[in-house]
């Protein structure tokens, strides 16, 4: 067996099938064949070679042309007919050398001749030469192989267009266009494939092609034969011949429809919410900019409506994520219908709609979340805005179905304008959001222009939350305390602690930042910090002057739900080294009644351990005192609203009786708070309730300041609030 030595190489000792009837010939030229590196299998007749080749193919054949029977024209013949030896190298062996007898080895499929001669060192160097020339074409014909595979794989072809010679498509072209060898085109017929609006253009693209000899590149849309609609790629160069003039164009054509079809997906995915199919953030920005551009350069203003949903998230919750979705597809529907919306608006479009092309910017996009922005790239004034806004509210008040659910959506909506309330988009933004909180905070379901004015109080509300998150660090909080009163006996029986913010020079009331606190999450650690700082307070007071009752902490309903509050309670009371009933709780009625169920565990946890828990504002509640009998409490606060009244209305009178009285048959301490007059003390006090706390007694002071208030004025029994009853007033109504 042969074998290849390395890529580029001739075959080492090729195998060479002689044929020749003269037997003295045949040894003559096997021995030289063989003395110059060639393996040689020698026979005497064509009949005799044919059965041979039948089972063994040799690397070159070499063809007596004169023989008996079957001569060497005819096994050629015969040779070239034989699957695999069509183009195998032969070279034909004659003692003539007329022109006749040359051409008819040609004809009958030779791949050279040799005049015979006994120079057979010149026959090695043509077999030789024959078996390179071979091998070449064996890899020419594998790379074209290759090359008709990979158009095809590809689905890419060339074409030709001579002068004179007209248009031509190579097999792999026409397999582009869905067509056989045998059923070529013609560039008429390819052109009757084009749309005609595209055909049109492309023929101006051509001539001008053409004109100036330049490359042509473009793509095209195609309706083939059978129905399918392709997307072509034509790359073509110009040929020039040998005085340089252009004689015509080569080029190449490919079927780049599915990657046509994958970069219009990923430019939506881009530049579209895949959820409602509204243009996106991306892509609302980029109109935005498009929009202000036109509005500078024309001098007209643009409006941005910024539509955030109310509550959505309660529906979201509650029916599930599934159902959330398919209504901010309904809504999304809605808003389209509230403006001029245009989808198709992408990079270099603008320029082909003519001098109003601005206009096609109009859309409603998702901004993400429940969250929608309308632009308007042209307003004649902040009217047509408040328009727009109306239709808004207006589409989203009709009814919902979602998962077998009526619904009803409402939302807010802020409204800013270039250039007055902005300059670019990410300006108009930012106002339409103030705007659109100034609606929720006003209670929803309408819509708002923006004004400096707004901005200002968002601008104060935002630096009041940064310095909020640093008041701890810097320790700037302080908790002042407003002495429980037993006016029976005048004597402090407790304490509420109340946080106060020391900004600077300014002393923040609770009022202006805990209700920022609780929005912000910030309520938790300010919670945590008021109750190590009530340990600490209560400790020095017992070092100080022997205080021993509790000192009660305000707490949001969302500490109480928290598993670790009687472990942090714990640690802050180990501390300091004061027992657990140093600290009561306080938590509103209605933060209670809020989620009863989600305290109930952490109440009776606290209550385990010894820590009070007491009920603010009691009776505002407006719900049922059946929890009285089931939770842990051990007080009960009558609401200052209740107090004001009290010996000026009969019917304060019979609400505050019938809480002591109620609290009283359970068992639990009352005492009223807001007590600000002798009269409200003296009543209450007939009440049968003692227990007070109020401005009569003292404001919230800081516990350097509360320690002085009780060796001034309660130790000496100096206040009014200490005389005896028959010397406050006559005034005072009967019991």
């Amino acid at each position: 067996m042969s074998r290849d030595v390395k890529e580029g190489e001739l075959i080492e000792r090729p195998r060479v099938l002689l044929v020749d009837d003269d037997p003295v010939n045949l040894m003559l030229i096997e021995a030289a064949l063989q003395e110059h590196g060639f393996d040689v299998t020698a026979l005497t007749g064509g009949e005799e070679a044919l059965q041979l080749v039948a089972q063994w193919t040799p690397d070159l054949i070499v063809l007596d042309a004169l023989m008996p029977g079957l001569d060497g024209f005819a096994t050629c013949e015969r040779l070239r007919a034989m699957p695999g030896f069509e183009n195998a190298p032969l070279l034909m062996l004659t003692g003539l050398d007329d022109e006749a007898s040359i051409n008819r080895a040609y004809q009958a499929g030779a791949t050279d001749f040799f005049v015979k001669s006994t120079q057979w060192r010149l026959l090695a160097g043509r077999l030789r030469y024959l078996l390179r020339s071979a091998r070449t074409r064996q890899e020419l014909e594998r790379s074209k192989a290759k090359l008709a595979r990979a158009q095809d794989l590809a689905r890419m072809g060339s074409f030709e267009w001579q002068t004179g010679h007209g248009f031509k498509l190579a097999n792999e072209a026409l397999r582009v266009f869905g067509r056989g060898p045998l059923d070529p085109l013609d560039f008429i017929g390819v052109m009757r494939m084009v749309p005609r609006e595209e055909r049109l253009l492309f023929m101006r693209l051509l001539r001008d092609v053409v004109a100036h000899n330049s490359v042509l590149v473009t793509d095209l849309p195609f309706t083939l034969l059978d129905g399918r609609k392709r997307v072509i790629h034509i790359e073509a160069e110009p040929e020039f011949n040998e005085h340089g003039n252009a004689c015509g164009y080569t080029g190449v054509i490919q079927d780049v429809t599915d990657r046509r079809m994958a970069e219009d997906r990923i430019r939506e995915l881009a530049n579209f919410d895949a959820l409602t199919g509204l243009p996106n953030r991306r892509q609302l920005i980029w109109r935005a900019e498009r929009a202000i551009e036109a509005g500078r350069r024309m001098g007209h203003e643009v409006g941005l409506l910024l539509i955030d949903l109310d509550r959505f998230k309660v529906i979201n919750d509650t029916l599930g994520h599934a159902a959330g979705d398919d209504l901010l597809m309904e809504v999304g529907r809605r808003l389209r219908s509230c403006v001029r919306h245009s989808d198709q608006v992408m990079e270099g479009m603008l320029e082909s709609v003519g001098t109003r092309s601005h206009r096609t910017l109009e859309a409603v996009g998702r901004l993400g979340g429940d969250e929608f922005v309308a632009l308007l790239p042209e307003v004649g004034d902040e009217g047509d805005a408040e328009r727009v806004a109306e239709r808004v509210l207006e589409a989203l008040r009709e009814p919902i179905f979602i998962a077998g659910q009526e619904c009803f959506v409402t939302a807010s909506v802020g409204i800013s304008l270039y250039p007055r309330d902005g300059l670019t988009m990410a300006d108009l933004l930012r106002n339409a959001d103030v705007a659109m909180y100034a609606v929720k905070n006003q209670g929803r379901n309408a819509s708002a222009l923006y004004t400096p004015m707004l901005a200002g109080r968002g601008r104060e509300k935002l630096e009041l939350e940064s310095a909020l998150h640093k008041a701890i660090e810097r320790d700037e909080l302080v908790l002042h305390y407003q002495p429980k009163i037993d006016v029976r006996t005048a004597r402090m029986v407790g304490a509420e602690a109340l946080m106060r913010w020391r900004r600077g020079n300014t002393l923040v009331p609770p009022g202006d930042f805990i209700p920022l606190a609780e929005e912000t999450g910030l309520i938790v650690p300010l919670s945590e910090w008021a109750l190590r700082e009530a340990a600490r307070q209560a400790k020095v007071w017992q070092l100080n002057f022997g205080f021993s009752e509790s000192i009660a902490v305000n707490l949001p309903n969302r500490l109480f739900e928290r598993s670790d509050l009687v472990e942090h309670i714990h640690q802050f009371v180990s501390q300091w080294g004061v027992p657990h009933r140093a600290i009561q709780l306080e938590i509103t009625e209605t933060g209670l009644m809020k989620d009863l169920q989600s305290v109930i565990p952490s109440l009776h946890r606290l209550n385990e351990v010894g820590v009070e828990i007491s009920i603010d504002d009691f009776g505002t509640g407006y719900s049922s005192l059946a929890y009285l009998t089931t939770l842990p409490i051990s007080e009960v606060k009558i609401d200052r609203s209740f107090v004001r009244d009290l010996g000026i209305t009969p019917q304060s009178s019979a609400v505050v009786t019938a809480i002591i009285a109620l609290a009283r048959s359970l068992g639990l301490q009352v005492i009223a708070e807001g007590v600000e007059t002798l009269r409200q003390m003296e009543v209450l006090r007939r009440l049968d309730c003692s227990l007070m706390q109020g401005f009569l007694f003292s404001k919230p002071l800081p516990p350097d300041d509360l320690e002085r208030w009780l060796a001034q004025t309660v130790l000496p029994r100096k206040a009014p609030w200490i005389l005896p009853a028959s010397e406050v007033g006559e005034d005072i109504p009967p019991r």
